[in-house]
């Protein structure tokens, strides 16, 4: 049964998928109907899924379910994966971006790959303070916590020392 993402548990089980480029608003209208369609007809083994779907930024979908309601089993998840394969099919968007994301100066979501992290902090492209998002939060309210934050409180940490030395 779909609900608002809004109205979603704070202990809500979630999942972010990062798409591989910015999404139209065109597109980000079809992903979040066939969010909608999915979601409400969701299942595990014959049991209704309380759950809920948006898109952030243009970039980023995050499905949530209440586990409180009903635990979603290893095939309903992989359900749900799916749609996003089959949405990305359809816009020629990958889904399963694994490149680091962050807010740029203008405010933008903007990605790199993870072995050009470092260099984007030499050369201030990523400064300590500049908003990363954490796509392996877990629950909503990790999400409203941690998905954004500054790059010197992430794994990145460590290369700010480096440059400061």
């Amino acid at each position: 049964m779909y609900i608002r993402f809004d109205e979603i548990d704070f202990d809500a089980r979630l999942w972010i998928y990062q798409a591989n480029r910015m999404l139209t608003d065109q597109e980000v209208s079809l992903v979040t109907q066939t969010l909608e369609a999915a979601l409400d007809g969701w299942e595990a083994h014959n049991h209704s899924l309380l759950a809920s779907g948006k898109v952030f930024y243009n970039r980023f979908v995050v499905i949530a379910v209440d586990e409180a309601h009903e635990m979603p089993s290893g095939c309903s998840i992989d359900k749900s994966v799916h749609w996003l394969q089959e949405l990305g099919q359809r816009l020629s968007v990958d889904f399963f971006d694994r490149s680091v994301a962050y807010l740029d100066e203008a405010g933008q979501v903007s990605t790199l790959p993870v072995a050009e992290v470092k260099q984007a902090i030499a050369k201030e492209v990523i400064l300590s303070g500049t908003s990363v998002f954490d796509n392996l939060v877990a629950t909503k309210a990790q999400w409203m916590k941690r998905w954004k934050v500054p790059a010197d409180q992430t794994w990145m940490k460590r290369f700010f020392k480096e440059t400061n030395v």
